[in-house]
């Protein structure tokens, strides 16, 4: 059975490149995907006129029904996944109107709950010597150290649970909307609170997965890509999409038998301090 990757959001941006570099380094088939069919197949044909020959599955991660079909496809047709790149994600321009409130819980959505919903569907089915990949950023460790000492050593515990980040970033979309956000600790970045969210719980699967599956040696890790010339970020950043997709790149591909990274946050191939 051939080895599969998914790389979710996929269809331009980082995610784009990072299915390109899939491509031409992966031994296996390798999945792009996207909301919109006509887009992703737009992509999906793109490459095929580099010579490449990625393959299109529609997928929705705010979309609980999309996930669960996404699984059960890789399960039925390769008996799990190998590589799973978390890269779908969504950011207000810093110029936008819309209320903080909102900005908050929308970012989250997708950002962190998506996500989570993501890991959980698939975790499980990611095969041994298996790697994950969840796309974050450096607005997660600058979000950090934005946050209250008490938030702080929340989310750089070793002891954290799922459950009680589960309802630290519920608690931070209740007091964004209350406009009660600053007393509460938190900064003035609902992306970045997100992508702090997604760090810690990288952190918390990776010590779920050297706790219940120790022998599979799935190594999972948050990156952040650096600052890149997409929609999202804008035509005045500091590295192309292609340049973009070399740290998650890198974490896709860590070489069987590696034991680490595990669980860290990855910046230029070189693990940062959380």
């Amino acid at each position: 059975m051939p080895k599969v990757a998914l790389v979710t959001g996929s269809n331009k941006g980082i995610g784009f490149a990072i299915v390109r570099s899939l491509c031409q380094q992966y031994n296996g088939d390798v999945f792009l995907s996207g909301r919109d069919a006509g887009r992703g197949t737009a992509a999906v044909q793109s490459l095929s006129s580099e010579g490449l020959k990625p393959l299109f599955q529609q997928l929705d991660i705010d979309d609980p029904e999309s996930v669960r079909a996404a699984r059960d496809f890789f399960l039925e047709k390769y008996g799990g996944l190998d590589v799973l790149i978390n890269n779908a994600g969504i950011a207000f321009k810093n110029a936008d109107t819309t209320p903080f409130g909102t900005q908050a819980e929308v970012t989250l959505k997708t950002n962190f709950f998506a996500t989570r919903d993501m890991c959980n569907e698939f975790l499980p089915i990611i095969k041994p010597g298996g790697r994950v990949v969840n796309v974050s950023s450096v607005m997660s460790s600058i979000a950090l150290n934005r946050c209250s000492p008490e938030l702080q050593a929340r989310f750089r515990s070793n002891d954290i649970t799922e459950e009680e980040l589960v309802g630290l970033m519920e608690r931070f979309v209740q007091e964004a909307q209350a406009g009660a956000h600053s007393q509460g600790g938190w900064p003035d970045t609902a992306y970045g609170v997100s992508k702090t969210g997604l760090t810690v719980l990288s952190r918390i699967h990776a010590r779920k997965l050297r706790h219940e599956r120790p022998a599979d040696q799935i190594l999972l890790n948050a990156c952040c890509p650096g600052w890149v010339r997409t929609d999202m970020a804008g035509p005045n950043a500091t590295k192309s999409p292609d340049e973009g997709a070399i740290t998650p790149v890198y974490l896709a591909l860590l070489p069987a038998g590696a034991g680490e990274p595990h669980g860290q946050f990855v910046m230029d191939k070189k693990v940062h301090p959380w």
